[in-house]
């Protein structure tokens, strides 16, 4: 369980790393804007510091952190929604709790390492726990397929 727990705390590290070099926002869509091409780039003052994901609000277009297509193509206003929603904060966010949620657990280790009788019937949903939280990155090297749940 420790070589989990680890390996699990060093992909919330990638994480956040990730969510840190990532363009800050707010991110935000507004799906009744029709996009722009990338003309419109020169039309717009884009150290104004606002961003948006791929289709403009209630301002001027003045940045785009992800283009996902014309507002007529169906998926592609679902895929802007979609990167919208998980920005860099919000991924912060759930890193900061995944965290709290290891260290929670860890708590209850220690008291299952010194023998507490308390916390030994615990150890078993513990262990479930880190490995369902686990698996959402079963895709990343070093993965093991023995941690599955």
């Amino acid at each position: 369980m420790d070589d989990l727990t680890r390996w699990l705390g060093e992909q919330l590290d990638e994480d956040e790393r990730i969510a840190k070099a990532a363009t800050s926002g707010p991110w935000w869509h507004n799906p009744g804007k029709q996009w722009l091409g990338p003309d419109a780039f020169e039309k717009y003052d884009l150290r104004r510091g606002e961003e948006f994901v791929g289709y403009g609000g209630p301002h001027p277009f003045t940045g785009a952190v992800a283009s996902t297509g014309p507002a007529s193509n169906a998926q592609g206003m679902k895929d802007a929604a979609f990167i919208a929603e998980h920005d860099p904060a919000r991924v912060l966010r759930e890193v900061d709790a995944k965290r709290q949620a290891l260290a929670h657990f860890e708590r209850i280790w220690q008291h299952v390492r010194q023998g507490d009788e308390a916390y030994i019937l615990a150890e078993g949903a513990v262990s479930k726990q880190i490995q369902i939280m686990a698996s959402a990155y079963a895709d990343r090297p070093g993965y093991r397929a023995e941690w599955r749940p």
